[in-house]
């Protein structure tokens, strides 16, 4: 995908296996990643050369195409816009964890974090977000969140 960077581990394509059966709680939601036990997959997603960042309702509706093609649960969405830039924070709650951003519409820039556990993909937030910002460039950052929890 052009304008598509990968930090931190590349490996987004990864199968999920699952969590030992004689784990204490089988209802946590850790998955395999990698060898790895852990809560989930959060990604840190910056989008330079973003447009329509002053947008709420476009924001929101991106909220909610990431949760349906991610396979997450969504509870609540909250957005605020400020001024006089424009400037939106928002969050969308899921059931998996959340979706959140800050965006700089004078620096064409959004700050996007999908963080996910059990079986959804929050990769597949990633060109959604693209997509819907028009980003000229995608930087994605993985973190694997409660390895050894």
């Amino acid at each position: 995908m052009d304008g598509l960077t990968l930090a931190g581990n590349p490996q987004f394509d990864t199968a999920l296996e699952p969590v030992d059966a004689n784990h204490k709680d089988d209802l946590d939601h850790f998955i395999m990643v990698d060898g790895k036990q852990v809560a989930g997959r959060h990604l840190i997603i910056d989008l330079m050369g973003a447009r329509h960042l002053t947008d709420e309702d476009r924001i929101q509706q991106a909220f909610r195409d990431c949760v349906t093609a991610c396979g997450a649960t969504l509870l609540h969405i909250h957005t605020h816009v400020f001024e006089p830039n424009g400037g939106v924070s928002g969050v969308a709650v899921l059931a998996e964890s959340h979706i959140s951003t800050h965006t700089w519409p004078e620096r064409d820039y959004a700050a996007f974090d999908v963080f996910m556990c059990g079986d959804a993909q929050p990769i597949k937030a990633v060109a959604i977000l693209k997509e819907a910002f028009e980003a000229a460039e995608v930087r994605v950052t993985e973190i694997l969140r409660g390895e050894g929890a």
